[in-house]
């Protein structure tokens, strides 16, 4: 495994796997552009990888039965078509993989589906079908989005469909939220902004930063999602 460029490597974390003891590979490069992403300095997908996959395998052979798996993240994890192979070794060697994902590349999405290579998937919505190029940039659709979240809720993989409050408040994590309820998602989480890691030129106003959890909570009842959860 030559070709995956990895940016960062967390040997353990708590909080990017729901109940997990994960480590965390942070790959290199997203084709989207969110003006709030706390991993900005790892978007550039022409920057080489920092860490070789070799220095994974040498913490993978030391955390045999302390680690419950490994969490694909990035940047855009399916950006990297060796993602898949990467997953694989990752299973042959005995753990559970998890991948982040914001669903821009549903046909490396569909692979590690189809190859039962992923056992969670943490899938980021941005925004509204029709708001995606306000978030993502220009050229971005939607289209992708959803693909990737039809392939997901048809997988039967265990799975949470984020949204991370980014503008428009309440109302319109509430808009976001009926919409996922309207395509069938079970497992909704409203995700607070962390501010602490923001590019320089995002300053969230006190719709995005000022709201309880509370407050957010008595909004999802509504919806009565099976499982549902407000992130601070």
């Amino acid at each position: 495994m030559t070709d995956i460029a990895i940016a960062g490597l967390q040997p353990l974390s708590t909080v990017d796997w729901p109940g997990k003891l994960a480590a965390v590979l942070f790959l290199q490069g997203c084709p989207w552009s969110c003006p709030y992403c706390h991993n900005y300095q790892i978007l550039d997908p022409a920057t080489p990888g920092a860490v070789p996959w070799e220095e994974v395998q040498r913490l993978l052979a030391k955390r045999q039965g302390l680690l419950d798996g490994v969490v694909f993240s990035g940047g855009e994890a399916t950006r990297q078509r060796a993602v898949v192979e990467a997953a694989a070794e990752v299973k042959e060697m005995g753990f559970q993989v998890g991948l982040h994902t914001a669903g821009a590349y549903p046909s490396t999405f569909a692979r590690l589906l189809d190859q039962n290579l992923v056992d969670w998937v943490g899938l980021d919505i941005k925004a509204l079908p029709g708001d995606y190029q306000g978030v993502a940039g220009p050229a971005v659709s939607a289209d992708k989005a959803q693909q990737s979240l039809e392939l997901l809720l048809k997988s039967g993989v265990d799975y949470e469909v984020r949204f991370t409050l980014w503008q428009g408040g309440l109302d319109y994590a509430e808009k976001v939220a009926a919409w996922c309820q309207s395509q069938g998602v079970e497992n909704f989480v409203l995700q607070r902004l962390q501010t602490q890691h923001l590019p320089p030129n995002y300053n969230p106003g006190p719709e995005v930063t000022n709201w309880g959890q509370a407050q957010a909570e008595e909004m999802l009842k509504q919806y009565e999602f099976p499982q549902s959860l407000v992130r601070v």
